[in-house]
């Protein structure tokens, strides 16, 4: 439960029984009415602005409406105290028993505390990751990857009905060249010694596999065969064998997709035609000229040529766009307006993409293309992720793809481990900086947030452990019913909110989209269990287990599962999984 929503419902059901009982002469518009944490939190669980926003609708001042709201909040089981605050605010104190209570709700729905129906159901597109199938994942590719997947976990729990996909690039130059690459590596096999790979070419050793894989199933067949005769088998091969590597890749770090959308697929089907159809019957593309682009260095270097040109100055992009070069070709812009409008035909009108931040000035033109294509019925929300500083013991890793000399996603993981890599993607907003040292991030230290936050559910699994030892397996059955009113310390109240706060935390990250605000809390919430473990090895009477005291222990033991159940539930969100020991 989010308890500023609850708390709003309150406060507009005590608002309309003052315009029931004729206390105010009608009932006012609310939809300005508030109920947030107060600037200070010494005035209070929530504040709301009702009297502010509403006093005047119904000719009062301000705090002579905050009096009469205040006597019909006062009766309200949940609410301890009210106070009004300067002009006509008004503080909100909750009783120790609600927020006690609310640990029977968290004890009840397990990892699914947090779960919310803001989303209702509304259909997600995320498109993430979208590496070019011309070799496997490398380490520049794993925040967006993380990034991704985890906002469409959080969205989904959200109560947003999210779809992943994968966007193959398999109908540009680069393709080819993998398919040429490929070939070469065929002959290769073959026994032909093929001298160095040509520039432009794909040199890794990870293509030798694809030769290897052609020469043993279909032997000197191709040896006698042009390459342009059989480019399309090679490109065909080689880009599953790549898309093969990078699903494994993918499946490791516990990130699967629902969707994988060909480009050239599109292509053939005609979704091309389809999309630049639509912009022509609503006047959106023109023959002409463009001026020359930041690209062409001396005017040498360019010459105006007649063009096929989308108006995108027309939905905000700061110039038009060609869309066939003089030869006939299509741009590469083309084909992902056609992308765009092939998922608004498959019913989604919210589309989330995840770019690298090197792909910012591709922003505002594809935003252009989807609200041309959908007519504005859809909408496009690119998240640029920013790339990512990897050392090694404070030495620079260095990588590149085209040249095979990289660090593989593959080699991240065994190195590090899916959950270490995940959780410290997340722990930085996705448009910050981050320094990856993967030496420091596998540290055993309060500094390093995933071991602390790991830590602290093996820690209160420890607890779970000893409890059995005193008091028998049975201890631990039906916490839901234990006597929560024994909590009364000021750090289990404090503890006890903290969990309470997940819900709302869940929702607001959800419309942010900002994951790394789960790793946060997360952070926090074991931060506040770990002092007050470290509480009692001060104070006897504040250690969870009392062999004298089976009740309280019994409660304090709610607590602890309680901490265990958020905790779950906030790595589920991250894609990391719980550890019970450590």
């Amino acid at each position: 439960m989010n308890i500023f929503i609850f708390l709003k419902k309150e406060v507009l059901k005590a608002i309309s029984k003052m315009a029931d009982n004729r206390l105010i002469v009608k009932l006012p518009d609310v939809t300005r009415v508030t109920v947030e944490s107060p600037r200070d939190e010494k005035h209070g669980d929530a504040a709301t602005n009702a009297a502010m926003v509403l006093a005047g609708q119904v000719n009062l001042k301000p705090f002579d409406f905050a009096k009469l709201l205040v006597r019909e909040l006062e009766k309200i089981p949940a609410i301890e105290n009210v106070e009004i605050a300067g002009p006509g605010f008004i503080n909100l104190k909750l009783s120790s028993a609600f927020w006690q209570e609310q640990l029977k709700t968290i004890l009840k729905e397990k990892e699914h505390y947090g779960d919310s129906d803001m989303g209702k159901g509304e259909k997600v597109n995320i498109e993430f990751v979208s590496v070019n199938p011309t070799g496997p994942m490398h380490v520049g590719h794993v925040r967006g990857a993380v990034f991704g997947d985890a906002l469409a976990e959080l969205l989904t729990k959200a109560g947003y009905q999210v779809t992943r996909e994968y966007y193959i690039n398999d109908g540009g130059a680069q393709v080819d060249k993998l398919a040429q690459s490929a070939y070469l590596r065929y002959r290769e096999a073959m026994g032909e010694n093929i001298g160095e790979i040509p520039e432009g070419y794909y040199p890794g050793l990870y293509l030798k596999p694809v030769g290897q894989y052609i020469a043993q199933k279909d032997g000197d067949k191709w040896m006698t065969v042009k390459q342009e005769d059989c480019h399309a088998y090679f490109r065909d091969t080689a880009v599953k064998m790549m898309m093969d590597l990078i699903q494994k890749d993918l499946d490791k770090a516990g990130i699967h997709f629902d969707v994988f959308t060909s480009e050239r697929v599109i292509g053939e089907t005609g979704g091309i035609e389809k999309a630049l159809d639509v912009l022509k019957n609503r006047g959106l593309i023109y023959q002409g000229k463009l001026g020359k682009p930041k690209s062409a260095k001396a005017p040498e270097d360019w010459e105006p040529r007649e063009m096929m040109i989308f108006k995108s100055t027309a939905f905000g992009d700061e110039a038009d766009r060609p869309l066939k070069r003089s030869d006939g070709s299509y741009t590469y812009f083309t084909p992902d307006i056609a992308y765009q409008y092939d998922k608004y035909q498959r019913g989604f009108k919210n589309l989330i993409m995840v770019f690298g931040a090197d792909h910012a000035g591709y922003v505002a033109r594809l935003k252009s293309a989807v609200k041309a294509v959908t007519d504005g019925k859809a909408n496009l929300d690119i998240k640029l992720v920013q790339m990512v500083s990897f050392s090694e013991d404070g030495q620079p890793l260095k990588m590149s793809k085209r040249n095979g000399t990289f660090v593989t996603f593959e080699e991240l993981l065994s190195k590090i481990g899916k959950d270490v890599v995940r959780f410290f993607m997340l722990t930085r907003k996705n448009d910050s900086q981050l320094d990856f040292d993967l030496v420091k991030v596998k540290e055993q230290s309060k500094d390093n947030p995933v071991f602390y936050v790991q830590y602290a559910y093996a820690r209160a699994y420890s607890v779970f452990r000893h409890a059995q030892e005193i008091f028998g397996e049975e201890i631990l059955n039906d916490l839901q019913n234990a006597e929560m009113s024994l909590l009364k310390d000021e750090g289990e109240m404090s503890l006890i909110k903290m969990l309470v706060s997940f819900p709302r935390l869940i929702e607001q990250a959800a419309e942010a989209k900002e994951p790394h605000r789960i790793a946060y809390y997360l952070n926090d919430l074991a931060a506040a269990f770990h002092a007050l473990w470290n509480k009692g090895r001060d104070d006897v009477q504040m250690r969870f287990l009392e062999e004298k005291n089976k009740e309280l222990s019994r409660a304090r033991l709610a607590l602890v599962k309680a901490v265990t159940n958020v905790i779950a539930s906030g790595l589920h969100v991250l894609g990391v999984t719980p550890v019970k020991e450590m």
